[in-house]
Formats: structure tokens, C-alpha cells, sequence
């Protein structure tokens, strides 16, 4: 009886320990290209974007059972953008950013990983459609050039940017009009913003920046929902700043 109770015990550890060794090494192995590149090693990018990811994952559920909606700014472990980092990986300055870019999407999007598991692939349709569904490429490419024929045409030949795209962008209701208005005057104020560090040489966090706070320029009452405006305004003015810091 003893030694049956033992191999139990025996069995049930070894299932533990390889099941977290199996969680571990999916979270090592998921996939960040979709992400921004500015540099540093392999190690600190993965651990930062990885550590990110969880931590707004973990925020982004626990609002969203509370039916409440934050900014990114209010959360200590957003602000300080450290944990998991040692100095061996290289400058915490990126690494901070790296974080803050991951967690941003984490929390927006907490039951997604990044990565080409089907099942994610499906429950975040919209999101990662045009990456993973290679037939559907050109399609999109040509309904930009019609929409934005000039400058936007170029801008959105990079597969893992969303540019002027909309329907790269996350849908949370409201109107077609919310929607688009908001995501418009986002993207149009980060890109700006974008540009204008780009030209001093310097990156800032998104919540520094007043209109991207506020979230609320060329909003009406006659669009719909203010908070869902502004989440909208957000998610448009972070992808413009990115594609401002990065030359398009």
C-alpha cells in the first residue's frame, strides 16, 4: 500500500514538472516576427516581448471579468517594464520598450499568442488573417491601392504592418463610422509623432504623448461610445507612431 501511494505521489510530480516544462517551452517558442525589431540580442527581445505578453495577458483578462476597460499607463508592471530583466541581456531601455509593446497586445488581446497554433489563429480571425493566410495577400494588397493609392500603397507591402488597413485592426462594435474615424485620427496623430522622434533620434512611451491620453480628437457624440472611441483612437495611434519611428 505504501509503496503504491509512493509511485502515486511519484507520478503526479512527474506529470507537474512536465507539463510547466511544457508550458515554458511553448511560451519560448512562439513566434515574435510580427512584431517590431530595433535591435539588441535574441535573448533580450524573447524575454521581453514574452514577458510583456503574459503580463497584459494576465491584466487584460482580469478587466475584462471586471467589464472594465484601462490604460496601459495604470498598470505598475506596464510603467515599469522590467520583469524578467537582468542586466546580461543588454540595454534595459529596450528591453523596456520591447515589454510595453507586448503587453499593449497582450492586454488587448489576452487569449492570443503569437504564434501558428490554429486554434489561436482562429479565435483572433482578424488580427492575424492577412499574415497567416498567404492566398489572401494580394487581394488585400489590391483593395489598398485602390483605397490608398498614393503613399499608402507602398507603406502597406510589409506584411506585418497595418498601416491605413482597417481591416488589420481590431474590431470591438460600435459603427463602421466609430470605428473608422477614430482609427484615422489615431493613426494620423502617432505617425506624426512617430516621424518627429524618428527626426530627434529618440523614442517615447505612447502615454506621454497628450493626444494619445486623451483619445478623443475628432470625436462626436453623434459617433457612438466615448470609451470605445477611444480604444479605437489608441490602437490606430500606436501602430502610426511605429510606422513614423520607422521611416514609412
Amino acid at each position: 500500500m505504501i509503496t503504491k501511494r509512493f509511485c502515486y505521489r511519484i507520478g503526479t510530480i512527474s506529470l507537474l514538472i512536465a507539463t510547466i516544462a511544457a508550458t515554458a517551452a511553448a511560451q519560448r517558442n512562439r513566434n515574435w516576427d510580427g512584431y517590431p525589431n530595433w535591435g539588441g540580442s535574441f535573448d533580450l527581445r524573447q524575454t521581453a516581448l514574452n514577458a510583456g505578453f503574459n503580463e497584459g495577458s494576465k491584466e487584460g483578462r482580469n478587466d475584462r471579468s471586471s467589464n472594465r476597460y484601462r490604460n496601459y499607463n495604470d498598470f505598475s508592471g506596464y510603467r515599469d517594464a522590467t520583469k524578467d530583466y537582468n542586466s546580461r541581456l543588454g540595454s534595459r531601455d529596450l528591453y523596456r520598450r520591447y515589454f510595453q509593446t507586448a503587453f499593449e497586445h497582450g492586454y488587448e488581446n489576452p487569449n492570443r499568442y503569437n504564434n501558428n497554433d490554429n486554434r489561436d489563429r482562429d479565435r483572433n480571425r482578424d488580427y492575424d488573417r492577412d499574415r497567416d493566410r498567404n492566398d489572401n495577400r494580394d487581394r488585400d494588397r489590391d483593395r489598398d491601392r485602390d483605397r490608398d493609392r498614393d503613399r499608402d500603397r507602398d507603406r502597406d507591402r510589409n506584411d506585418n504592418r497595418h498601416g491605413r488597413n482597417w481591416d488589420r485592426y481590431g474590431r470591438y462594435g460600435g459603427s463602421s463610422e466609430l470605428r473608422q474615424t477614430a482609427l484615422n485620427a489615431g493613426y494620423n496623430a502617432g505617425i506624426k509623432d512617430g516621424r518627429d522622434d524618428r527626426r530627434r533620434n529618440r523614442h517615447r512611451s505612447y502615454s506621454d504623448f497628450s493626444e494619445y491620453r486623451n483619445a478623443t480628437t475628432d470625436y462626436s457624440s453623434k459617433l457612438g461610445d466615448r470609451e470605445l472611441y477611444r480604444r479605437y483612437y489608441r490602437e490606430g495611434f500606436e501602430n502610426g507612431y511605429n510606422d513614423g519611428w520607422d521611416g514609412y
